[in-house]
């Protein structure tokens, strides 16, 4: 609550909540307040008068109103004060927390020196407009008795809500909370997950995706059903949900997360970030954990830190104030950092950021797109930085912790117009430098140790961006480890990971554009048939949606074997009419077409043993996979796809052993963990990003939901 001319450093719903700046970390007042709330034998509902609740309105409408909107349901600078939102995070809770936000933000110059009675008349005002009625009883400002009364978690109904001054009584049998147990997740866990966690989007930093339990198998997989289900607000669901120690933190679409009960899905808490200048929810593709934080990026720019046990904020650090970046592939947390991309089609290009993990600090940036005068910034045919865009980063990156390097993949870029024609200068390349490469960074520092670029000069937008997962494997007799790192074309290379020499290379057979890859570099020779150009139209296989794109794979390590969703399809690349905007800035549009000898199967599920090369089994299917997928020690791999279908398969044959259709397209990856003991499958159906859609013309017969919020889904086996 503060004056419209000073902008906040940051609105959000949670603790520190309202409209201003004037506390950022606990002041002692606020301490104070929260620390005389002990686990409740009883609520009691609030009692506050009529005179109250309009002294409050004239408080608000005073210094409120100009930031949380005139009916508090929201403005530029402030977040929702009634209504779903509002309730979802404090619903249930003490009327103290609630009253001591109001306290430690009113006014932004002097929080706190407005007086009992004038708090006390707006947390009145408040609770009147989410549904609770006024009473003979005054609100009191004692902090004991404040304590004890509830925040409804219901709004208006037809019941009228519950009578100031009664008491609620207890519940008949006691409720196990699984975050009074929860433990910080060390950097040893990160690298090595308890078998029951879930603590990175891919589970552990080399990005495997598989899961070494095994109580759910390929012999009892038939018996599973659903566990709990739990629905998220409208909007995209791309985030794979994270578990650590019974508790399982989902991601819903406007920048909210939830901390669920992992084995009953009871929501705990809910955090709702409130973007500044009423800037648009982007797609996330995750979350991370890291000692007792939270790691949230948000539409904004923004790296929110919450304290795992409450949602509250410990740390908000803004990234960017450009909105033309966004953070779409999530954080990766190693050696005490916070490291995330951005993406977007900004002159200059993107970037990586560390953060300090404990206090949000910006430690380095390191720029994606090599800029002139540096090395590598001769490979952009002598466009000026402001002419250079592109270098997304599309997921989040991977990690060793013995050799202390994270790892990147860089996207290209679509302004690929200026590079089509090369200049031929003395040392000038169009090889568009960091685009398409992989990269190696001191998380410390931010310092390059090494790249390798996949496909220099990319005019048909196949990323070469996926994957980056680390393994061992053999080189030249000598057990090493390497990065296997994905494009769109479906072409793994692997990379030894300490020095970025190239080992090798495996083409999955679903591309038409490289025609030979040297053994001894990994350079790719192109088809020049394929060049697009204003004045014909190309075929290329495969279409800019990729044969492989973000949806990961799973590793099993112990066999050395990927599975991995593909789609098969294909893409004409036509010249645009003069004078209008097109898919790349080289003048031409894309658009989707079957393989030539298509018989009607796009998606496909494979077995690739990466030590031989080779394929093991091969699944195919009409509808293309959406979900990602799921290796486990129970000889098990899950998928979902676009026909809303969740499947398990044998992991050693690729038969299909179990299938269940769900509310919406899954488009987050499929987990594995254990809550009480039990094992689970969890994954979150629900609308997605352009992926989702963009096979649906190969497949008319198919109709997708209609757009609703997603659904977490929780699978267990029954009892027996």
């Amino acid at each position: 609550m503060m004056d419209k001319k000073k902008l906040p450093e940051s609105s959000y719903l949670t603790t520190r909540n309202f409209c201003g700046t004037g506390v950022v970390a606990l002041t002692g007042l606020l301490a104070g307040l929260l620390a005389v709330q002990p686990a409740h034998a009883q609520w009691v509902g609030p009692s506050f008068t009529h005179e109250q609740a309009t002294d409050g309105r004239a408080a608000y409408e005073t210094g409120c109103a100009s930031c949380h909107g005139d009916s508090l349901d929201g403005g530029e600078l402030g977040p929702p004060l009634r209504g779903r939102l509002f309730l979802q995070q404090w619903g249930g809770k003490s009327v103290a927390g609630l009253f001591a936000e109001i306290v430690a933000a009113k006014p932004s110059t002097a929080p706190g020196t407005l007086g009992d009675s004038v708090y006390a008349d707006l947390m009145a005002y408040i609770l009147q407009e989410n549904g609770v009625r006024p009473s003979a009883g005054a609100l009191p400002t004692d902090l004991q008795a404040l304590n004890s009364l509830l925040v409804p978690s219901y709004g208006h109904t037809a019941s009228g809500g519950l009578p100031g001054g009664v008491a609620l009584p207890p519940r008949p049998e006691p409720v196990s909370n699984p975050l009074d147990d929860i433990t910080p997740v060390t950097d040893e866990m990160l690298s090595d997950p308890p078998p029951g966690d879930w603590l990175t989007w891919r589970r552990t930093q080399d990005a495997f995706g598989y899961s070494p339990l095994d109580d759910i198998n390929r012999d009892n997989v038939g018996d599973l059903r659903v566990a709990w289900s739990w629905s998220l607000p409208p909007g995209s669901a791309e985030v794979a949900p994270l578990v650590h120690d019974g508790v399982m933190f989902v991601h819903g679409h406007g920048d909210i997360v939830q901390a669920l009960n992992a084995a009953t899905g009871d929501m705990l808490w809910q955090y709702s970030h409130w973007a500044r200048g009423g800037r648009s929810p982007s797609v996330k593709r995750s979350i991370a954990l890291g000692g007792e934080l939270l790691y949230l990026p948000t539409s904004d720019g923004r790296i929110v830190a919450l304290d795992v046990r409450t949602g509250d904020i410990v740390w908000d650090q803004q990234v960017t104030d450009d909105e033309r970046y966004a953070m779409t592939a999530g954080p990766l947390v190693a050696q005490g950092k916070v490291m995330i991309g951005t993406t977007g089609r900004v002159p200059g290009g993107n970037y990586i950021v560390g953060l300090d993990a404990a206090t949000g600090e910006e430690l380095w940036r390191w720029w994606t797109i090599a800029r002139p005068g540096e090395p590598g910034g001769e490979s952009w045919n002598g466009l000026l930085l402001e002419e250079r865009n592109g270098g997304s980063i599309w997921v989040p990156g991977t990690y060793d912790a013995e050799l202390g390097l994270a790892y990147f993949g860089v996207a290209q870029t679509y302004d690929t117009g200026p590079l089509l024609e090369p200049l031929r200068g003395p040392g000038v390349t169009s090889d568009a430098l960091y685009t398409n490469t992989t990269v190696a960074l001191d998380p410390d520092s931010g310092e390059m140790v090494w790249f390798y670029q996949h496909l220099p000069n990319d005019q048909w937008d196949l990323d070469w961006v996926f994957g980056r997962q680390v393994m061992s494997m053999p080189v030249d007799g000598v057990e090493k480890k390497v990065v296997a790192a994905a494009g769109k074309v479906a072409i793994y290379d692997f990379l030894e990971a300490d020095t970025g020499a190239y080992v090798d290379s495996l083409d999955l057979g679903l591309q038409d554009l490289i025609t030979a890859i040297d053994p001894e570099t990994g350079a790719k020779t192109i088809d020049p048939a394929m060049m697009p150009g204003p004045n014909h139209v190309v075929t290329v296989c495969p279409h800019a949606g990729g044969a492989k794109n973000w949806i990961p794979g799973s590793y099993d390590a112990a066999s050395g074997t990927m599975f991995l969703p593909l789609t098969e399809f294909c893409m004409d690349l036509t010249p645009g009419p003069d004078g209008t905007a097109t898919s790349l800035s080289s003048g031409v549009n894309w658009t989707v077409r079957p393989r030539a000898d298509s018989d009607g199967n796009y998606g496909r599920l494979q077995a690739i043993d990466f030590e031989a090369g080779e394929v093991l089994w091969t699944n195919r299917q009409r509808t293309p996979w959406m979900s990602g997928v799921l290796a486990t020690a129970g000889g098990i791999v899950f998928g979902g796809d676009v026909e809303r279908y969740f499947t398990a398969f044998d992991s050693d044959s690729g038969e299909s052993l179990w299938q269940v259709r769900l509310s919406d397209v899954p488009n987050s990856p499929p987990i594995s963990y254990t809550a009480n003991g039990k094992q689970y499958v969890a994954l979150t159906a629900g609308h997605g990003g352009g992926i989702s859609v963009d096979r649906t013309p190969l497949i008319p017969e198919v109709r997708l939901p209609s757009s609703s919020g997603p659904v977490v889904w929780a699978f267990e086996l029954r009892e027996q």
